[in-house]
């Protein structure tokens, strides 16, 4: 049986399977900071985005810049107060072109909430697919 964080991890995937940003944001803390690289701020889609508001306007300037994504989580490491979750992304381009790349995401919790969540992952091959 998964820990209380890793369920309140999986049900934020769950909520992006589903599309549903309720679901997203049920296993984050009010005041979460949403981290990307920063490489991919030509885009509007690097740095921090904090609370559950800047994760709303982030995730609805992606169709902006995507054409859709899929998450797959693959593994859950769960250490203290963190867990790396190891995974693909299904990436489709506004054109059409659909790759897969791999992430890892650090998740810090506090109390079965995530309050902080990098995205870590190649940014080259995200622009590549992005400008394709």
């Amino acid at each position: 049986m998964a820990s209380p964080n890793i369920e309140a991890i999986r049900a934020s995937y769950a909520g992006f399977r589903d599309r549903d940003i309720e679901g997203i944001l049920s296993g984050m803390h009010p005041d979460v900071e949403w981290v990307h690289p920063e490489g991919m701020a030509k885009y509007g889609l690097g740095g921090t985005k904090l609370g559950h508001t800047g994760i709303k306007e982030f995730l609805a300037h992606v169709p902006t810049v995507l054409g859709g994504m899929k998450l797959e989580p693959k593994e859950f490491i769960e250490q203290g107060d963190r867990v790396v979750v190891f995974g693909t992304r299904e990436v489709t381009s506004l054109s059409g072109r659909t790759v897969t790349l791999d992430f890892v995401h650090s998740w810090t919790m506090r109390d079965g909430r995530a309050t902080r969540m990098e995205d870590i992952f190649d940014t080259v091959a995200f622009h590549e697919l992005i400008e394709s």
